[in-house]
């Protein structure tokens, strides 16, 4: 490991243990994991590692998170954010969230209207890049389906969440995609081509078993919904421009000009209010964009003074090969991800680390079947 210090530290990782008693602590005591805004635990963590390191310095301290705040990587992500902020906000005002979730329920079979369900919500979650939005699109109309059909709700609303979910880090304008692929240096397609093949067949076999569940099950007419190919249309831009592997910003900002326009000739918008969408979307990755700056910063400090190497070091002494230290990453992922209830914030957190694996076994695949 040539390119980075060789001291180890295990203090050096005290930040780190800081907003994890802190943030864990808040959401026990309270029942409530997000009473605590996980920025706020950040900035405390950021505040005990300056103490920690003060005897070298409040300007040399200065000089390493800036060095890797003004990294290309994490500068590129956290535009990446913004600029896909834009796209959701202008392509949902357009109305393309309620014309794809229409599209579908228009051409879904009723007898197979949960596997339909569950298949619409990996088709939105993928073009939409959000497990949340999805969620908040799709329950009403697993309420609906569940009311016309008697299927359970419980068996609706599941297939809206495992729909939801199989996008969510699928999808090329995803929070946790853009973090993955900036901090491990990838491709958006490749590591969409990794991950796909890992999701596909537990698609299918949910598929399978919500068929086996409920498909014997009948439901009336959906009725005339209303829908349009073409508020559809960015969607299906963003997603085969990141496929061929046009640059992000290329595919989101076509994407974004193009549900404007969609949204302005279909009389979804008008100018004024044209601005305000993009303005709330944007606002919307507001708190991963920081907290994604406060994280580069905590982890460049940790880094710098020995505890990244420290844990390469335990990690490296207890795994042999390539699985064990895919097997490593995942359970720090794993855990960051239990701890923080936040894959982008885990993602953020990990990938300087898994970083450091990869380079050092020579897989750059590793990650990217990971994350």
């Amino acid at each position: 490991m040539e390119n980075i210090n060789e001291r180890q530290n295990p203090w050096a990782l005290l930040p780190i243990g800081v907003f994890l008693v802190i943030f864990l602590g808040v959401g026990f005591l309270s029942k409530d994991f997000y009473t605590m805004p996980a920025i706020v635990a950040f900035l405390i963590a950021l505040l005990v590692a300056f103490l920690q390191h003060q005897k070298h310095g409040f300007n040399k301290n200065m000089k390493v998170i800036s060095r890797s705040i003004g990294d290309e990587n994490i500068v590129t992500m956290c535009l990446i954010f913004l600029a896909s902020g834009a796209f959701s906000g202008a392509v949902k005002a357009a109305g393309g969230v309620e014309s794809t979730v229409n599209l579908g329920l228009s051409i879904m079979p009723s007898n197979i209207a949960v596997v339909g369900l569950f298949i619409i919500g990996c088709f939105i979650s993928v073009s939409m890049g959000t497990s949340m939005g999805t969620i908040a699109a799709m329950a009403p109309i697993g309420v609906g389906i569940s009311e016309k059909t008697g299927i359970p709700l419980p068996i609706c609303i599941g297939a809206v969440v495992c729909g939801a979910m199989f996008g969510d880090n699928l999808s090329m304008i995803s929070d946790t995609t853009i973090a993955a692929v900036r901090t491990q240096g990838c491709e958006m397609k490749d590591k969409f081509k990794e991950n796909f093949i890992i999701v596909l067949p537990a698609a299918i076999i949910t598929a399978i078993c919500f068929f086996i569940i409920a498909g014997n099950e009948t439901s009336q007419n959906f009725g005339s919904l209303d829908y349009s190919f073409i508020k559809v249309m960015p969607y299906f831009l963003v997603l085969i421009g990141a496929l061929i592997g046009i640059n992000v910003f290329v595919v989101l900002i076509s994407g974004t000009i193009l549900s404007l326009i969609v949204g302005l000739s279909t009389g979804a918008m008008n100018f004024s209010n044209m601005f305000v969408s993009l303005g709330d979307g944007i606002t919307g990755m507001y708190d991963i964009t920081i907290i994604s700056i406060i994280v580069a910063a905590i982890v460049a400090m940790v880094k710098e003074y020995g505890g990244v190497n420290y844990i390469l070091h335990v990690v490296k002494k207890r795994i042999r090969g390539k699985r064990g230290a895919e097997f490593g990453i995942s359970i720090l992922v794993l855990l960051l991800d239990l701890c923080t209830a936040n894959n982008t914030v885990a993602i953020v957190m990990a990938g300087p680390i898994a970083k450091e694996l990869s380079d050092e076994f020579e897989d750059r695949q590793l990650v990217q079947h990971l994350f």
